[in-house]
């Protein structure tokens, strides 16, 4: 395949079943890439270790379908919108959790604390690993699992899905529902060179605008400090 051929994108329905009676069906478009003939591939070294420098807090996702509840560890979900409640969640589809988000169209999602990591280990695992002998990691929230004493959780409803194109598929949700925990608590951070991480002191100090400093720059070289607002 030549190498600028473009990857092809197309719209496609998910067919979602109940699992009992009177469970409500969610139909939700997935967004497929239909990729022509590339292989796998191992990101290099160096890249990897590029990578592994982004840290990133910790939450546990989980999700219930059929009388079944699963969760697993991720450092992967983030919001991805300003001015709407918009997460999105990287899932493997060989997690157990995987099947139970795209048939459910839900998802909760648990901010750990600095003093969580044992639940962030736990759930890091395939739960059948540990014959999920730690059931009280976790409670039930609005019908979907959530960790104890979690800095914040969240429940959300899936919109969309980009699957098929990497080796996780990418679920678009709104958060429908928010529940604030220990908010003064720490979040758990991780990232793969650096692994496990308590939130430090703050990298600035007391008093001082770097804001203002870069304004007062920009001001000095004759640019206009009026510009659009804000955003993330």
């Amino acid at each position: 395949m030549p190498a600028n051929e473009p990857v092809a994108r197309v719209r496609v329905a998910v067919s979602i079943e109940a699992a009992a009676p009177g469970t409500r069906l969610v139909a939700k478009r997935c967004i497929a890439h239909r990729a022509h003939a590339i292989g796998p591939g191992m990101i290099e070294r160096e890249l990897k270790r590029s990578l592994g420098q982004m840290v990133k807090g910790v939450q546990v996702v989980g999700a219930a379908h059929g009388g079944v509840e699963r969760a697993y560890t991720s450092h992967w979900v983030c919001q991805v919108s300003f001015e709407e409640p918009i997460v999105m969640a990287s899932v493997s589809p060989k997690h157990d959790t995987h099947p139970l988000i795209a048939a459910g169209g839900r998802f909760s999602v648990s901010i750990l604390g600095t003093d969580q990591i044992e639940a962030g280990q736990y759930f890091s695992y395939p739960g059948h690993r540990f014959r999920y002998i730690a059931d009280d990691f976790l409670e039930t929230v609005d019908g979907l699992p959530v960790v104890r004493d979690c800095v914040a959780s969240f429940s959300c409803e899936v919109e969309d899905v980009v699957a098929g194109r990497y080796d996780h598929d990418l679920f678009f949700a709104r958060v429908s529902s928010a529940r604030t925990g220990r908010l003064d608590e720490p979040p758990l951070l991780y990232s793969s060179r650096h692994g496990w991480r308590a939130t430090g002191p703050k990298a600035r100090e007391p008093g001082t605008s770097i804001r203002d400093g870069l304004l007062a720059r920009l001001e000095d070289a004759g640019g206009s400090t009026e510009g659009p607002p804000e955003d993330g």
